[in-house]
């Protein structure tokens, strides 16, 4: 769903526009994205793998 055809109740103007404080809120409700994840953690994860993989080479390589 996207707030571009959406009319306000409150101030008779476009959702998309967000000119009063529900069209905000809506607005802002439309386009909210579950959780991110941070980039560190990314970073973090990829630096264990990679320390993990050399690990595993050194045992059994």
């Amino acid at each position: 769903m996207s707030c571009e055809h959406l009319i306000c109740a409150r101030c008779s103007n476009p959702v998309v526009e967000g000119r009063c404080p529900t069209c905000r809120e809506a607005r802002s409700e439309l386009h909210r994205h579950g959780p991110s994840i941070p980039p560190a953690l990314v970073l973090a994860a990829l630096v264990a793998l990679l320390f993990a993989a050399l690990v595993l080479r050194r045992v059994y390589g």
